[in-house]
């Protein structure tokens, strides 16, 4: 197979939803002096910066902070304070920093906040700052804007497919993972016919935190090549995602869909499918090394999200980011994104991209596991034959926009109003948030 030494520049891609089941690290600015606006020189001029992020809990324990080891030594005199916990904490800590002017100097960001966070101008114009320290950033793979400004940078990118239990699939009499929506129900239905508490697939609609909508209801639509927009604008009562929710709508009320999704978040998710209670789920490229901890003896396969009986365009695929980004209120941008440069340099890019199993934000890296890890590769394979695609990233918003949906959507699929109902009523809510 082909080794990915460019990547397609894109402008777009899917809000990072990695999540982590690490213990919580209390995200407060902890470093001398303060990435929160405070300031970090000492008497020598030395600088500490601090970097907020949910990424070091989800890498083999000690690879990121070797990497910040690394930068120090070709970095003298700027110390990097790695502030980490799983994902909902984090994304707690920088809204909280965000309210108050006290984010941390580099900030992980999720597609889905980047809008919201330059419109309050809390994070900083990279563009600006890249055109300021004569930043060359043609090995960009992508780059996220508002406005024609850079705010965030994707630093490594995850493509979301389906996993399916091999095992499960063999006892239910399903012969290959699902390609098209009927084989999809076919398997579900044979799974749970199964008993013993097993059921088809996991949809978690939790409006604590939606990104289900993104993840296991929008992909569906992307997969066929549909679209939640029109020019720029809510366009959710459409062909493409009426039939996508109406399709989800069916396995709801054949039961093949695990119990719980009012409330399931994504970690749920990957529980019941790492714990063998589902057969199907869709999920991150970041969680594969952990369900491999956490079940050694699970075999299971990733493959293309099904796509509409008799469709044969290019396929969507969901897709995910570890963003950057620097504080507005930092007083040391400079170094600060001087760490920003040395992340995505083509030799360390690789390196993060090859302990993260992701895809690089380098065009000029190449991780290691496209050539060593079967998995790995087939991923490589499907992100090839498709496109990325996640058409909340840079909207106003994003998640506010994934919960109106999900509210009206678990209406519908608990009777109180049809698929057709339901989405005029996300329409007349999206519309009052653009």
């Amino acid at each position: 197979m082909a080794i990915p030494h460019r990547l397609p520049r894109r402008t777009t891609l899917l809000a990072g939803l990695a999540t982590a089941t690490a213990s919580v690290v209390v995200l407060a600015g902890c470093s001398s002096g303060g990435g929160g606006g405070g300031d970090d020189s000492g008497a020598d001029g030395d600088v500490t910066i601090e970097f907020a992020q949910w990424w070091e809990p989800e890498l083999p324990d000690g690879s990121f902070r070797a990497l910040m080891d690394q930068f120090e030594e070709a970095n003298p005199g700027i110390t990097v304070d790695l502030v980490s916990g799983p994902y909902a904490a984090t994304k707690e800590q920088l809204f909280a920093g965000a309210a108050s002017g006290t984010m941390p100097d580099v900030v992980g960001l999720d597609g889905a906040w980047v809008n919201d966070f330059a419109k309050q101008g809390v994070i900083t114009d990279l563009t600006a700052l890249m055109s300021e320290t004569g930043y060359d950033d043609s090995e960009l793979a992508s780059q996220i804007q508002v406005d024609g400004s850079t705010y965030m940078i994707p630093v490594v990118n995850f493509v979301y497919p389906m996993f399916t239990n091999d095992a499960i699939l063999a006892e239910a009499g399903v012969d290959a993972p699902p390609a098209t929506r009927s084989e999809f129900a076919e398997a579900a239905e044979a799974i749970t016919a199964l008993g013993d508490d097993v059921s088809g697939w996991a949809l978690p609609l939790s409006l604590e935190a939606p990104n289900g909508v993104q993840n296991d209801v929008m992909s569906w639509v992307w997969a066929s090549g549909g679209s939640m927009l029109a020019d720029g604008q809510p366009d959710l009562t459409n062909e493409a995602v009426t039939s996508a929710s109406e399709y989800i709508a069916d396995l709801w009320d054949a039961g093949v869909i695990a119990p719980g999704s009012f409330t399931m978040k994504e970690q749920d998710k990957v529980e019941e499918f790492t714990n063998e209670r589902v057969g199907m789920m869709i999920d991150t490229l970041s969680h594969i090394n952990l369900i491999r901890e956490s079940n050694p003896d699970l075999e299971f396969s990733i493959s293309p999200i099904p796509a509409e009986d008799g469709y044969d365009g290019e396929r969507g695929i969901p897709y995910a980011s570890w963003g950057i980004g620097v504080a507005e209120n930092s007083e040391n941008k400079e170094a600060a994104f001087t760490l920003v440069e040395f992340l995505m340099s083509a030799d360390v890019n690789s390196e993060l991209s090859t302990i993260a199993n992701a895809f690089p934000g380098n065009t000029e890296s190449v991780p290691d596991f496209v050539n060593d890890d079967e998995l790995f590769a087939t991923a490589f394979e499907i992100y090839q034959a498709g496109y990325p695609a996640n058409e909340f990233t840079g909207l106003p918003v994003a998640e506010e926009l994934m919960r109106l949906f999900g509210e009206q959507f678990q209406a519908a699929l608990d009777g109180q109003q049809t698929i057709p109902d339901a989405l005029e009523k996300a329409q007349a809510a999206w519309e009052s948030e653009f």
